[in-house]
């Protein structure tokens, strides 16, 4: 008995959003093709021309290289367009009708609302058997059968029925003969011979009438598979209106890759063990579809940061400064463009390595090794110059310029400057961290300041002195 190659497909629209909710779906069913060697089919559903832009289809797969779905790979296949397949798309349609499996409905918008205002929720079936020819202005309806129901067998969700009765005679094929999206996805699945839709739950109320037309164009259904929808913190759905969802705007914003797609791997699916920090590689080989669950899957960007954090503190050193260049560069960092030192960024990268969990919070750790003087936060200032805090910003920098300038050292220094003034090390060095880099928070004290040099940590601690008491 021969086995028919696993084939699987990823259809977007190409509306200029890579959804978070789409890179899972596409990672699963890049995942499951290439388990048995079979096929990922791109295919670009592109015929709602008002929403589609060429370079968006680029976009796309920009988006899926990102995540690690490589056109390059031999499981990729496509991109197809559905546009392109139009006439077969209107053959379907024409196929339906001849076969008695569709009619001609010449019903206007008005008379279907006022009959369902007064007696159906759905379409009544009214021109079921008027033998209507066809004509410009009359939508092809599919006939749904009267009686039994619809068994989906979904990989996921089990094997949900549907009573025929509540699905009603719907449209195949608009007025001007073009057919509707629905018939449309069935015939390319068809053609490019799609073995298992895995997708969204959104899209599970319309997948009885998707078998149904399968069985009608005379083939057996795809497999099904349903995933869970991905909701935010309150447990909403995800919204474009209330949350962030574009994979492009997570890359922009500094996750790694590798992160990204580990996390969306966990959204409905787990290994079965502990572990959620793993590879890729690792998670295709034991990922089983049938195991994803039905709940939502919270979409966790507190989660999906610590990930992010563990991801780049596993990176090597000279991969991490690579991966930081883009914000270290370019009309967006505070410092003047000539001011960058690759040499100092490198000496200070160890150190930022470990605190980072957004690549994009680098620039905030490093301007005020790049700045001609640090930008203060105000908040820090206050917090930090607490009544003394001028006497010791002048022991330190009296301290300071005879010292050998070495972390140790330096650590050292200070600790004896704070317990002259009674300050533990803490408190001592929060006026001495504002004053050289403008807050509270940052890179080690100690490693900075050696990085800094001793001319620069003297001027900035003048010049804080100079803002506490004036000229």
């Amino acid at each position: 008995m021969s086995v028919v190659p696993v084939r699987t497909r990823f259809a977007p629209s190409p509306t200029g959003m890579f959804h978070v909710g789409g890179a899972r779906s596409a990672l699963y069913n890049w995942a499951v093709a290439r388990q048995s060697a079979g096929k990922f089919v791109l295919r670009v559903e592109d015929t709602d021309t008002a929403r589609n832009r060429p370079e968006w289809m680029e976009g796309i797969i920009q988006a899926l290289a990102a995540i690690g779905i490589d056109s390059s790979d031999p499981a990729f296949e496509g991109p197809y367009l559905q546009s392109q397949s139009a006439d077969r798309h209107r053959q379907a349609a024409l196929q339906l009708y001849t076969s008695g499996r569709a009619y001609f409905c010449d019903c206007t918008r008005e008379q279907l609302t006022e009959r369902r205002e007064s007696e159906h929720l759905g379409y009544d079936g009214f021109c079921r058997e008027r033998g209507l020819e066809p004509a410009r202005g009359r939508a092809l309806r599919f006939r749904t059968p009267d009686d039994g129901e619809t068994l989906v067998v979904d990989l996921i969700r089990g094997k949900p029925a549907f009573p025929n009765s509540a699905i009603e005679d719907f449209v195949i094929a608009r007025g001007d003969g073009s057919p509707v999206f629905l018939l449309a996805n069935v015939v390319d699945d068809l053609d490019q011979g799609i073995t298992h839709v895995i997708r969204g739950e959104e899209h599970l109320s319309n997948t009885p009438k998707q078998q149904l037309l399968w069985e009608a164009l005379g083939s057996a259904p795809p497999m099904w598979a349903h995933l869970p929808v991905l909701v935010n913190d309150k447990r909403q759905k995800l919204s474009k209106r209330r949350d962030k969802l574009a994979l492009e705007d997570y890359l922009a914003e500094g996750f790694l890759p590798d992160a990204l797609v580990n996390y969306l791997m966990l959204l409905g699916w787990g290994p079965g063990d502990d572990r959620e920090i793993m590879p890729y590689p690792e998670m295709e080989r034991l990922f089983r579809i049938e195991d994803v669950n039905t709940s939502p899957a919270f979409f966790d960007v507190k989660k999906l940061s610590a990930f992010n954090g563990e991801y780049i503190r596993a990176l090597s050193e000279e991969a991490f400064v690579a991966a930081c260049a883009p914000w270290l560069a370019g009309p967006h960092v505070p410092w003047r463009s000539d001011a960058f030192d690759p040499d100092v960024f490198a000496a200070v990268a160890p150190l930022a390595q470990t605190r980072l969990a957004l690549l994009s919070e680098i620039t905030g750790y490093v301007d005020f090794l790049f700045l001609d003087e640090p930008v203060f936060d105000e908040a820090s200032w206050t917090k930090a110059m607490k009544p003394g805090a001028a006497q010791l910003l002048r022991d330190a920098r009296t301290a300071y310029a005879a010292a050998a300038w070495r972390a140790e050292t330096l650590k050292n220094v200070l600790i004896e400057v704070g317990e002259r003034h009674g300050l533990k090390p803490g408190k001592a060095q929060a006026p001495v961290r504002v004053a050289v880099s403008g807050r509270t928070v940052g890179l080690p004290l100690f490693e900075s300041l050696e990085v800094l040099g001793r001319d620069r940590t003297v001027q900035r601690l003048d010049a804080a002195l100079a803002r506490l008491t004036g000229p």
